[in-house]
C-alpha cells in the first residue's frame, strides 16, 4: 500500500512539475508552428482546424496557444526564420573549403524546405520580420554567414566574381525553393533535391580551373 501511495504521489508531483509542464507546452507549440508552416506553404487559405489536425492537437488546444490566425501566422514566420538560421548555423559554413561548405548549406536548406516554401509563397509575408524580396534575412547584413561564405569563395577564386554575392544568394534561395516544390509536386524525388540543386548551382557559379 505504501509503495502504491508513493507511486501515485510521484505521478502527482510529475503532473504539477512546472519544468515538465513548460517542456510539454514547448513541444506542443513547436508542433503547431511546424504544422502551420507546412500547411500554409501549400494552402495559404488553410483554416485553424486544418492546421490543428496537421499538428495533432484539438482546435481548443490550438486556440489556447494562438487565439487568432494572424497571430499564428506571425509566430510561424518568426519560428521559420529561426529554423532557417539554425540550419545555417548547424552547417558550419564558415569552416572548410567554400565549395564543400556550400554543399552543406544546400543540404541544410533542403532540410527546412517546408519553412522556405512557407516564407517564399507570399512576397509580403516577411515584411516586418527582417526579410524582403523573398529572402529570409537581409541580403547585405554584415553578419550574414551565407554572404560571408560566398565572398570567401569569390576571394579564393572558387565562385564567379562577375556576379554579386547578393545575386548568388538569391539564386541559392530560389533553387532550393524550386527543388523542394518540384519534389512536393512529385516531379522530383525528395532525396534527389539536394544533389540537383548543388549541380545546378555549381554549374552556374563555379569557376573552372
Amino acid at each position: 500500500m505504501l509503495s502504491g501511495s508513493s507511486s501515485a504521489a510521484d505521478s502527482m508531483r510529475g503532473m504539477n512539475d512546472p519544468a515538465l509542464e513548460s517542456r510539454t507546452r514547448g513541444r506542443t507549440q513547436r508542433a503547431i508552428l511546424s504544422a502551420a508552416a507546412s500547411v500554409l506553404a501549400r494552402n495559404r487559405t488553410a483554416t485553424l482546424p486544418e492546421i490543428a489536425e496537421a499538428a495533432g492537437v484539438s482546435r481548443t488546444t490550438l486556440r489556447r496557444y494562438f487565439p487568432d490566425r494572424d497571430g499564428l501566422i506571425s509566430a510561424a514566420v518568426e519560428d521559420s526564420v529561426e529554423a532557417i538560421e539554425q540550419a545555417v548555423a548547424d552547417a558550419e559554413i564558415e569552416q572548410g573549403a567554400p565549395a564543400e561548405a556550400m554543399r552543406r548549406l544546400v543540404a541544410a536548406m533542403v532540410s527546412v524546405g517546408d519553412r522556405l516554401m512557407f516564407l517564399f509563397a507570399d512576397p509580403q509575408i516577411l515584411e516586418g520580420h527582417g526579410g524582403a524580396n523573398g529572402v529570409p534575412a537581409p541580403p547585405s547584413a554584415p553578419d550574414d554567414p551565407v554572404i560571408a561564405l560566398i565572398e570567401r569563395g569569390q576571394a579564393e577564386g572558387v565562385f564567379d566574381r562577375e556576379v554579386t554575392p547578393d545575386w548568388i544568394q538569391r539564386v541559392l534561395w530560389s533553387l532550393v525553393y524550386t527543388g523542394y516544390e518540384e519534389a512536393d509536386q512529385g516531379r522530383l524525388s525528395r532525396h534527389g533535391v539536394t544533389s540537383v540543386v548543388i549541380r545546378t548551382l555549381e554549374n552556374g557559379i563555379r569557376v573552372e580551373n
